[in-house]
């Protein structure tokens, strides 16, 4: 669901961060958004899935992925994406322009927190990896669990383990809501 564009406002300067000048970085951009937008959650009866910014063909894009209970419906997005909408005008300091969707995280729901790997134990997942491990970026298999901050999956190659840190993106692969 496409919710919000925001536009740049002039009158604004490049945000200071550390000892440079520079533009904000994506994952400081997720980190103001979860902070802004997890209270607001919370409040409303829903969690937080999932905070992504990329850059994509049309510019930048804020996605968020809610759920509750029940799931999440298109009224639930579009109340969320106002009011979240209205916070990031103040909260967020920068310039950048981008798209802000809210949706509900779907089938291939995104696994964005170590305890959503505990959570979704035995459900299956694609886990795509920063760096190679063994000349594969991409796994698919079961989870198995979390531990020290290591994946367990189970894959038709065999078990694995894979180090928290080392993961660019993981999703669940055709949830059904069931665990």
């Amino acid at each position: 669901m496409k919710i919000k564009k925001k536009k740049p406002s002039p009158s604004k300067e490049v945000q200071q961060i550390g000892d440079k000048k520079r533009g904000v970085a994506s994952a400081d951009i997720i980190r103001l958004v979860i902070n802004i937008a997890e209270p607001l959650c919370t409040s409303a009866g829903m969690e937080l899935v999932h905070v992504e910014y990329q850059r994509e063909a049309g510019g930048r894009t804020l996605r968020i992925y809610l759920d509750k209970p029940g799931g999440v419906t298109l009224d639930d997005c579009a109340v969320f994406s106002r009011q979240l909408s209205d916070l990031l005008d103040v909260g967020l300091d920068t310039d950048l322009s981008y798209r802000m969707e809210v949706s509900s995280p779907g089938p291939d729901r995104p696994l964005g927190k170590p305890a959503d790997f505990k959570r979704f134990k035995g459900s299956k997942a694609r886990i795509k990896m920063k760096v190679p491990v063994d000349g594969k970026k991409t796994f698919t298999g079961r989870i198995l669990g979390i531990e020290e901050n290591e994946i367990e999956l189970s894959g038709s190659s065999g078990t694995i383990r894979i180090k928290y840190e080392s993961i660019k993106k993981a999703r669940l692969v055709n949830y059904n809501g069931e665990n």
